[in-house]
């Protein structure tokens, strides 16, 4: 069955310009993501690094602009020391959270140097788990200030790494965690190590542990009591979220843009609140540095293996429409959201697989990709006239999720269309702006479409027609289960 959308963009109704930190990535030392992924000194494509090329490359075209590390739950039972200094002389470690065993044979420095290799800025978490503020103050002494005391000596390298984004622990509130305390604990703890690292370097960012999960029984009620007590000493709270398909339909699964605007609007709410409450300027702002598709390989335990295969998740063409659905509220949401991290990048639930002999890049690259080639500038509110149906609960689902952006002479409008059954005329309307030019990028495949490593092109990009029908009105047909970025040249 065949629908139709109109969408009308006014260049005056606008956000805030999307800030390019929603396009992270996240490196945690899990399963064969660092080793055997990032980091495999016997590989064939190794650098005197370690680090192997065809990952770097697979990797530079998603653009991620920053890299959280190095966990997750890891961070939490983690002592950064013993990643530092010369390799023969770190030790090997029992790894709490996935039951695996850590060589420390990659680290801090070796984490800064990939990041420069992949073209992207570190983002830090700090061990508040089974640390203490004191620790994280000394991890931040040893990246971020000249030489001169004790730790920044301990450098690998003589200038400091300037690490601005720090995550003041990780998913605090869950029972699974090394080191889980009451909100009120761990919100003290939390101000402490801002505070403490703050003093050593004013100009970095401290990001404050949400809830775990919408799912979890004290959602809202933990981020209130935390936000409350670190206010005047954070910059943003965190919020994660792995979005599972089980036995629903694809249809159902595909309105999970309507459960991610929710828990977004959630913390807008949460934030304007304590803003008030402390009749304060300051604004905080929202870090969903953790979002992706789990749900297929979820087993954690590495029983007690080096770089055991773990969290390998296929994504198929479904999942890629997910994906998008992310960065697009993100995107329209771009005055809260000023931080995200897909998780995560190499082999664990990651859009790029490896394997001795290559890798493959999966099904969610494209959207990761496209919006970060064309996602950049200033966020426009779109107003949609659209077919909709019921699903997963919701009285309407739009059969079209829609976000765009405004920058350097051109309108990039996103669209995912959620339907499998038939497809959708969709017309964009950009009165009062003249439009000059329009051409289209899609993608649109069958839900269960994946890049396997016997057709590893299976899912691909494809030009879209677009016909400019006036001077403020282009029309296009979206495919049933697309996603598309048309650009408009104004």
């Amino acid at each position: 069955m065949n629908s139709s959308t109109e969408i009308h963009l006014n260049l005056r109704r606008h956000n805030e310009n999307v800030d390019e930190r929603i396009y992270g990535g996240f490196l945690e030392h899990l399963g064969r993501a660092v080793y055997e992924g990032a980091y495999q000194p016997s590989h064939p494509t190794a650098d005197e690094n370690g680090f192997r090329r065809d990952v770097i490359e697979a990797l530079r075209p998603i653009g991620f602009s920053i890299m959280r590390y190095p966990g997750g739950n890891f961070v939490s039972a983690y002592d950064w020391k013993d990643g530092i200094g010369p390799k023969e002389s770190r030790p090997r470690r029992l790894d709490f959270a996935w039951r695996s065993i850590e060589t420390n044979q990659f680290g801090t420095d070796e984490f800064m140097a990939w990041c420069r290799e992949i073209g992207t800025e570190p983002m830090l978490a700090v061990n508040l788990g089974t640390g203490q503020p004191r620790g994280a103050a000394e991890l931040l002494e040893y990246c971020n200030l000249p030489r001169g005391t004790s730790w920044a000596d301990l450098r690998a390298q003589d200038e400091p790494y300037g690490v601005k984004l720090w995550c003041l622990g990780n998913e605090m509130d869950g029972p699974w965690q090394a080191g889980q305390r009451p909100a009120k604990d761990y919100a003290s703890s939390a101000l402490q190590a801002s505070r403490l690292m703050k003093g050593l370097d004013p100009t970095i960012e401290t990001i404050v542990c949400g809830s775990s999960g919408r799912g979890m029984p004290d959602y809202m009620d933990w981020d209130l009591q935390v936000l409350d007590t670190c206010f005047s000493s954070v910059d943003y709270i965190s919020a994660h979220r792995y979005t599972q398909k089980g036995k629903m339909s694809t249809w159902d699964y595909l309105a999970e843009g309507l459960e991610i605007d929710r828990i977004i609007q959630d913390y807008r709410s949460l934030i304007g609140y304590v803003r008030a409450k402390y009749k304060s300027d300051k604004q905080i702002h929202l870090s969903f540095d953790e979002w992706n598709v789990w749900y297929r390989e979820m087993s954690g335990d590495g029983d007690w293996k080096e770089a055991p295969h773990l969290l390998e998740e296929v994504y198929n063409w479904e999942d890629a429409l997910i994906a998008a659905q992310y960065l697009s509220s993100f995107v329209r949401n771009s005055d809260v959201v000023k931080v995200a991290c897909l998780a995560q990048a190499v082999n664990v639930i990651a859009p790029v697989l490896t394997r001795e002999e290559g890798v493959l890049t999966q099904s969610i690259a494209h959207p990761l990709s496209l919006f970060r080639g064309y996602g950049v500038g200033t966020s426009l509110q779109a107003v949609t006239l659209q077919d909709s149906s019921p699903g997963r609960g919701f009285a309407s689902v739009p059969h079209v999720d829609v976000c765009a952006v405004a920058a350097s002479g051109q309108v990039n409008v996103f669209l995912t269309h959620r339907s499998d059954h038939g497809s959708t005329k969709t017309v964009i309307d950009l009165r009062p702006c003249t439009i000059s030019g329009a051409k289209g990028i899609c993608v649109a495949e069958a839900a269960d479409t994946a890049n396997t490593w016997e057709t590893p092109n299976a899912i691909s990009q494809r030009e879209l027609a677009v016909q400019v029908l006036d001077s403020h009105k282009v029309e296009l047909t979206l495919p049933p289960l697309a996603f598309a970025v048309v650009q408009l040249a104004i």
